[in-house]
């Protein structure tokens, strides 16, 4: 058994441990970092990038069928999954470089490609290796969660991680999980000409107004996806080549590929976090604000915390403990300002409280501006107007946003700024954006809200008259 002495023990190359590692190992720390599958993570193999990826083709695919209402003409003559897939492939492979071990190398991390699991508080076996680290990072992310279902186990099912390695287009695609996961492939495979079932036991989306989520269901419809909400599988089972899914209120569904989507569950089995004094629960590791664990050698980041999983999460976690365990600095964790996007068409994205949870929180203070698309000079030459920009006020604070439509991720960027620096909806007042944007509706919010303040105020329509007379 090989003995390593370090710095830092980074357990988990995935978006997370990765600016961990190499903050860390920049500032002059000596670290390891431990990766039992692929390098990058989850989310670079089987989540963001690869579905991204996808929904570009599948968009691009959508973007053809559509185009006769801008008076062209034109049909997909050909619509190759296999290549579509190797895309996605090819997507990863150009991204990857930014992940590998070769690059950590460079920067001076040890790279050690095996699971881990402590012996002791302070001591992490390796393979072959026994690493003692003054500090330890735990960042080894999620995985689909698979539902007790009668039968799946003797079922060939699709997760992220596998979905990706489909060469074959299915011929019925079934989805279990109405979520953001759920209803990004279903739309995806439905505009790659794929027959596409979501099975939701409550409704998709859930945690959303269905105001939100109306625009988003309607464009699923449209694109030929069926939708069984209030579902349960019962029961599922091999009917020859397919799989057969026995449903609680509809009839029996017989598909040939089935996706489950269904939520996730945080890595954390092959640690023995016992050995290490480590309380840990069905959500993830027990944390404070600091984001240690309950041995305050060891830290834990990413989707092994409750709270929201995702990417960006996992990076905002990475410098987080970067402060702590380098420069012994609390930065507390904090949640409102982390947005959150279904890259769906339109899209979903939100920061914040929305405006039911922000009233049950503060009551009656609460105010909320909203603006529809349609008012949008951009989105109306795209073509594009469903959808809207609320944004929900405590006083003047902004304290949530939520975005319905195109490119609405990109469009949340700015409101989760304005909440992370506890900025007034008057700071927004003196910005111009360029015209014609999407971009101009988050100004536009801004009038609205202002709007009844000056032009329904009585002393303000007096004092104009008065100024006129006096003034000509």
């Amino acid at each position: 058994m090989k003995k390593i002495k370090t710095d830092l023990l980074v357990i988990g190359a995935g978006s997370g441990g990765l600016v961990v590692s190499s903050g860390a190992a920049q500032l002059g720390a000596n670290v390891v970092l431990v990766e039992g599958g692929r390098m990058g993570g989850d989310c670079l193999n089987y989540g963001c990038v690869p579905s991204k990826a996808l929904l570009a083709a599948a968009n691009t695919a959508n973007q053809v069928n559509q185009s006769d209402k801008f008076g062209i003409k034109a049909e997909i003559v050909d619509l190759d999954y296999a290549r579509v897939m190797s895309y996605v492939e090819k997507k990863i492979a150009e991204i990857a470089p930014h992940d590998s071990q070769e690059r950590f190398e460079e920067m001076g991390v040890t790279v050690l490609r095996d699971y881990a699991k402590f012996k002791d508080p302070k001591t992490v076996v390796v393979g072959n290796n026994e690493i003692t680290a003054r500090r330890i990072v735990l960042a080894t992310g999620s995985r689909a969660k698979i539902p007790n279902i009668n039968g799946l186990d003797k079922v060939n099912y699709l997760t992220n991680e596998s979905l990706f390695d489909l060469r074959k287009s299915p011929r019925h695609l079934a989805i279990i999980g109405g979520g953001p996961i759920g209803v990004e492939m279903a739309q995806a495979h439905a505009r790659l000409g794929v027959k596409t079932t979501i099975i939701e036991i409550n409704t998709i989306m859930q945690g959303y107004e269905r105001r939100v989520v109306e625009p988003i269901q309607k464009s699923l419809i449209n694109d030929g996806v069926n939708i069984l909400e209030g579902t349960v599988v019962d029961r599922v089972e091999k009917d020859n080549s397919d799989i057969k899914l026995h449903l609680s209120s509809a009839n029996a569904l017989v598909v040939s590929d089935l996706l489950i989507a269904a939520g996730r569950v945080p890595n954390i089995e092959k640690l023995a976090l016992a050995e290490a004094g480590i309380k840990y629960n069905e959500l993830g590791v027990v944390v404070d604000r600091n984001l240690q664990t309950t041995n305050r050698s060891v830290y834990a980041i990413g989707d092994l915390v409750d709270g929201p999983s995702f990417t960006h999460t996992a990076s905002y976690h990475a410098g987080i403990v970067i402060k702590k365990m380098l420069f012994g600095l609390s930065s507390t964790m904090q949640t409102i300002h982390i947005p959150q996007v279904t890259y769906t068409d339109p899209e979903i994205a939100s920061v914040g409280l929305n405006f039911n949870d922000a009233v049950k929180r503060f009551g009656n203070k609460v105010e909320r501006s909203c603006v529809n698309l349609e008012s949008n000079d951009r989105a109306i030459t795209d073509s594009k107007t469903e959808g809207f920009v609320e944004v929900v006020l405590l006083g003047r604070k902004v304290i949530g946003c939520t975005i319905v439509s195109k490119n609405a991720g990109e469009l949340i960027s700015f409101w989760a700024f304005i909440i992370s620096r506890n900025l007034k909806i008057s700071n927004v007042n003196s910005m111009v954006p360029p015209y014609p944007t999407l971009g101009e509706v988050n100004k536009r919010v801004v009038s609205e809200y202002y709007a009844p303040k000056l032009f329904e105020n009585s002393f303000l329509k007096f004092y104009v008259k008065v100024f006129q007379k006096i003034f000509k």
